[in-house]
């Protein structure tokens, strides 16, 4: 409703109640002198513990009468250890949840608890020991020895991380970094175990259990150069081959994290690694080189053999002179290259490559072996990045668009149709942000464009993804339903998952909107009739006999004519990739040759096996 002056009235939206938590909803419940604190000895300083903080403290509890009940030192019976929570997340006694904030460092204080204060609170977190006197109102008197901000590592709270001082940069420690540390430890009663800095520093590796668990888990998430205590509880203190801790309460491991090494699994089996040996400058991956960038490298190459010999040193057998080359050309091998892109500048790393990442698939240096295990040391000196085509006028645009795809039909041509393909659809991307300001420099972009989704599709059709070639066909053939070429490679990529019906459609389309594409839609008729013939003859074969008796009658089943004449296919006719003037930059074998055969005759054969297991060789037709 308006305001009588006729101004408008500013939405103000109201604040929703927010939920109390837990321990609010504990608190409400204490009733005014239930609790009762009397100072024993001062603390020091003026900092109390809050929420968050990790506190450590001593723990006697008594009677009225002065009768100990429970103790956690060890002149009372205790074990000696104190006990170790978390304000705010560990399960706590209501009584100490609110008089354990208010102590200093050092105090030692009586709190006098009234039974619902402590074991007898209704839905009480904290099971009470055996034959404890929960109805009784008793003393609890504490020790504050020590408080601070921790990290909580585990949820459970059985891993939890103290830091001490301060590492450098971001990057922490994981599967499977190579860490050296120096680690020393001792139990919750300050028993030594590991003794500090005596010998070498610990060497291992995340993800392979060679430190306990909590252990592992606290160092990876710490920087280089920070020291800090990590706290592990029992479930954590696993079997490790570099320490023995299975079987105690706690531990405190301290923590002077030396350095640790970068190794990334490549491929995921162990076949492909990356060890960063020396860092880089910049922020990963935003300064890591990008598809097209031009690297400049220096690396050393050896077989992984013995003698572990050197095949080439860019610094002596190149003159001095690093390599060059540009990412995403298939210039080097493929497992040198996907290391190298995930460098920084200044960064020198180590990869063992297997050898179908090496040179098994690339020209082979003449002193490496087929077969062979390669070790690279790479150092990259720097990048360009790819050319921006911010601010470029349209003949620029298409220069550029020219010169990748250019580089895409070479890498068409030697089989490289994954690395192709991300040249074409790199030029498509940036072709988003293109606006023709005519006419002509209208058709020329449209028709670049189709030529790049036609070369996209021949990429997916050789390498079997024969339903992306015809969705991105599909692309072409909306804006142009008469585009010959569209019409020929999707009929292509119809035929070769057996869609026959949509194949002779775009064959035939193409004879009636270009009759000079008549030679090519006549020969791909004649093949798509071909490989009908073929899938039918193959499924006749498989059921011959199968169901032409009548009922009651034998057949066997799978029998074969082994008299009936194989047909002969005809030669492939070859696949064309799109030039930029309509013309072809090569020919292509189909992506395969052996037709699409039907779901039951590719089932047949396995049914068939099984009838022949329960030793069924023929069945009746009923």
């Amino acid at each position: 409703m308006a305001a009588e002056d006729g101004t408008a009235q500013e939405y103000v939206p109201q604040k929703k109640n927010k939920e109390p938590t837990e321990t609010e909803k504990r608190r409400k419940k204490i009733v005014p002198g239930s609790l009762m604190k009397a100072e024993i000895r001062p603390g020091g300083g003026d900092a109390r513990p809050s929420d968050g903080d990790q506190v450590i403290y001593h723990c006697t509890v008594r009677t009225l009468a002065g009768v100990v009940v429970e103790s956690t030192r060890s002149e009372y019976g205790g074990k000696g250890t104190p006990i170790r929570q978390v304000l705010g997340k560990s399960k706590m006694l209501l009584g100490l949840l609110e008089g354990l904030p208010t102590m200093l460092r050092g105090e030692v204080a009586m709190f006098k608890m009234k039974p619902q204060m402590h074991y007898s609170e209704e839905d009480c977190p904290v099971s009470p020991p055996s034959s404890f006197p929960r109805d009784d109102e008793l003393h609890f008197e504490i020790e504050m020895i020590d408080f601070s901000k921790v990290k909580v590592v585990s949820d459970d709270l059985g891993v939890i991380k103290k830091v001490i001082d301060e590492g450098q940069g971001w990057e922490s420690p994981r599967e499977p970094y190579e860490v050296k540390a120096w680690i020393s430890a001792k139990t919750g009663d300050d028993k030594v175990i590991l003794s500090p800095k005596q010998g070498e520093p610990y060497f291992f590796t995340i993800g392979k259990s060679e430190v306990p668990k909590g252990l592992e888990m606290g160092i990876g998430t710490m920087t280089r150069e920070e020291k800090a205590v990590i706290y592990v509880t029992n479930q954590y203190l696993t079997e490790s081959p570099l320490m023995s801790v299975v079987g105690l309460e706690e531990v405190q491991f301290e923590v002077e994290l030396i350095h640790f090494t970068q190794v990334r699994d490549m491929l995921g089996d162990g076949r492909l690694i990356k060890r960063r040996l020396r860092d880089g400058k910049g922020e990963f991956p935003m300064d890591c080189p990008l598809q097209d960038s031009l690297l400049r490298i220096h690396y050393k190459g050896m077989l992984l053999n013995e003698e572990k010999t050197v095949f080439i040193d860019t610094r002596i057998d190149n003159d001095g002179q690093p390599l060059e080359f540009s990412s995403g050309e298939g210039l080097v091998p493929e497992g040198f290259e996907m290391c190298a892109r995930l460098m920084l500048p200044g960064e020198v790393a180590l990869v063992t490559c297997p050898p179908d990442y090496a040179y098994d698939k690339f020209t082979r240096p003449a002193n490496v072996p087929e077969g062979a295990h390669i070790e690279w040391e790479i150092e990259l000196l720097g990048f360009e990045m790819p050319k921006d085509w911010t601010g470029l006028d349209f003949q620029g645009v298409m220069d550029e668009a020219e010169k990748i795809r250019t580089t895409g039909n070479r890498l068409f041509k030697e089989g490289k149709f994954e690395l192709a393909k991300a040249k074409y659809e790199k030029v498509l991307r940036e072709f988003n942000h293109v606006n023709p300001q005519d006419d002509e420099e209208g058709k020329v972009f449209l028709n670049t464009r189709n030529l790049l989704n036609l070369n996209v599709a021949a990429c997916h059709l050789k390498s079997g993804e024969c339903r992306k070639s015809i969705e991105t066909c599909n692309k072409v053939l909306e804006a142009n339903p008469a585009h010959v070429k569209a019409l020929y490679r999707r009929g292509m990529a119809y035929m070769e998952v057996g869609d026959f019906e949509e194949a002779r459609s775009d064959f035939e389309m193409m004879l009636k909107v270009d009759k000079s594409s008549e030679p090519d839609a006549t020969a791909a008729l004649k093949k798509l009739k071909q490989k009908q013939q073929d899938v039918e003859k193959k499924a006749r074969r498989q059921f011959k006999g199968l169901f032409d008796k009548k009922p009651g009658e034998i057949a066997d089943a799978g029998t074969d004519d082994r008299g009936e004449e194989q047909s002969t296919s005809e030669n492939q006719k070859n696949d064309d990739q799109e030039d930029s003037n309509g013309t072809d930059t090569e020919d292509v074998e189909d992506v395969a040759n052996e037709p699409r055969e039907g779901l039951f005759s590719r089932l047949w054969p396995t049914g068939r096996r099984l009838f022949s297991a329960l030793g069924l060789r023929r069945c009746a037709i009923l």
